[in-house]
């Protein structure tokens, strides 16, 4: 039996939908979940608050694709109002306008989390058979040099000459285009997101997607959900219908994202039970540099990252315990003509003078490591909607003035003629006498423009109630068939890019749920 897609113009009366199953969310944990339910035979219901936009309604527009694949427009922050949350409102998630870095999760992060949070089963040896076939699924390869655009080449090119280790990014990608409209979605499917992945081939084996739907009530009977409310969004209208859903099954897993699962838990008054539920949050917040060239960079265009700078992804320390380098991943970066203008904090005639030379601009990105002891929460406002509260501790502002300052290094060591931080205080660094300057240099409160691509915390995972939310099944304490999965059940980031570490997890959380069934 072949499952179907649902959207807000075919759901127009209420009703109650039955599965086995019930999954919130469409993303590389709801998808890859559904995905092995379904390869199990059982009856799967997907739920997605997004709407469904299939790789022809893709018009490479970088306005027109963030209002169809980013959440809140990418215009949402922290309660800092600077760092801004990025995470995806569609059929897909946050895959479909990722960069497809595929990293497995490092075996020194899966130590951490067992000899400190308590996690069993989620091991390299447990993870390794689903991500080969993950692999296989979604084509992950290391970059080969036809990918390597100019800005890779110089990020190569001068972590060589400075003596940083760096390597080959594992993409998720099969016969791509080199357009450069990655963040945009492909047009071509040659990026493998769970839109062109794990969902088709969870709906070829019967499963059901409703998109446009959100998730909204649990209904509890003796520790147990038996029934979900949820409201059918009208995405022509911008707002909720009064179209209800009611959907009953044995198991529900809630894979909404790092940025909306425990909220949704939170909602649903289960903090009370859970007073981990919120914590333990991290998002990798991830400074930008950006320098002008005497030759052209062309940002734009071919893949983001085919190469990246692992040489301080483990922060070091003194003897005492004091920050002294690294904790981060150093990335090249990628950014359309918009976003690039938006992103130079320039005014005036300077501004224009620098957008002259657009094609000359390269940049650099990073990927914090967020400190375990420096984690935010996320907390619930008065309409019930997330707040993301993340204090930038010392050893965060430390790693972060760190990671600037390595990044101008690197564009210095590439013969940048002019290297500019993206932050309210433009700084400006024209040789190595004024690296001195990012010492000094503000971090939060928009002194460094930042986004918070990969959320993870808020539904850790531990040993009990009382220092965690869900257990080593993924189901969470003191509900019998109820499951997260997805990265809010990280104890702390990952280090990498998590999408392979979020689809590996979601492989074992599907295991448990069918031993749930049994």
């Amino acid at each position: 039996m072949t499952g179907r897609i649902y959207e807000y113009q075919d759901l127009a009366e209420s009703q109650t939908v039955r599965a086995e199953v019930c999954v919130i969310g469409s993303g590389c944990g709801g998808a890859t979940v559904a995905k092995r339910l379904a390869d199990a035979g059982r009856d799967v219901v997907i739920l997605e608050r997004g709407g469904y936009y299939p790789t022809s309604t893709f018009d490479q527009d970088e306005l027109n694709m963030n209002a169809k694949l980013s959440d809140n427009r990418s215009l949402k922050t922290a309660s800092d109002n600077a760092t801004v949350l990025l995470s995806g409102h569609n059929v897909g998630g946050a895959s479909v306008h990722y960069w497809a870095d595929s990293y497995r999760t490092p075996p020194d992060r899966l130590k951490l989390w067992a000899d400190r949070y308590g996690i069993a089963g989620h091991g390299p040896d447990d993870l390794g058979p689903a991500w080969d076939e993950i692999c296989r699924t979604l084509h992950v390869h290391p970059a080969e040099d036809e990918f390597f655009n100019r800005m890779n080449q110089l990020v190569r090119d001068g972590s060589l000459k400075l003596g940083w280790r760096g390597d080959r990014v594992p993409q998720a990608r099969h016969n791509c285009q080199k357009s450069g409209h990655c963040m945009q979605g492909c047009v071509y499917e040659a990026k493998k997101s769970q839109l062109v992945t794990h969902i088709p081939a969870a709906l070829a084996l019967g499963a059901r997607l409703y998109a446009d739907v959100r998730a909204d009530v649990l209904s509890m009977d003796r520790g147990r959900v038996a029934a979900l409310q949820a409201t059918v969004i009208d995405r022509a209208a911008g707002r909720p219908s009064p179209v209800r859903l009611r959907i009953e099954a044995k198991a529900f897993v809630v894979a909404a994202g790092g940025y909306n699962s425990s909220a949704f838990l939170m909602r649903n008054g289960l903090r009370a039970q859970l007073p981990q539920l919120g914590r333990g949050f991290a998002f990798n917040p991830s400074p930008m540099v950006h320098a002008l060239y005497d030759e052209d960079i062309v940002l734009w265009r071919n893949i983001p990252a085919a190469y990246g700078v692992d040489h301080f992804r483990l922060a070091r320390y003194d003897a005492r315990g004091r920050y002294l380098e690294g904790g981060y991943l150093l990335m090249p970066n990628q950014l359309q003509p918009g976003m690039m203008a938006a992103s130079i904090p320039l005014s005036g005639t300077d501004h224009a003078r620098w957008m002259r030379q657009m094609a000359r601009i390269g940049g650099t990105i990073g990927w914090i490591d967020d400190h375990p002891d420096e984690l935010g929460r996320i907390e619930l406002t008065d309409d019930g909607s997330a707040k993301i509260v993340y204090p930038f501790g010392p050893t965060t502002e430390s790693m972060l003035r760190d990671l600037v300052k390595k990044q101008c290094q690197l564009h210095l060591a590439c013969n940048a003629k002019e290297i500019l931080v993206a932050g309210a205080g433009a700084l400006r660094i024209r040789a190595a006498r004024d690296l001195q300057a990012v010492d000094s240099l503000e971090v939060s409160g928009g002194g460094l423009l930042m986004g918070a691509p990969h959320p993870s915390g808020g539904c850790r995972m531990g040993l009990s109630a009382e220092d965690s939310v869900v257990d080593s099944t993924h189901r969470v304490h003191g509900v019998a068939n109820l499951f997260v999965a997805d990265s809010s059940v990280f104890p702390t980031a990952v280090s990498v890019d998590p999408s392979l570490t979020i689809m590996g997890f979601s492989c074992i959380a599907a295991r448990h749920v069918l031993d749930s069934l049994a």
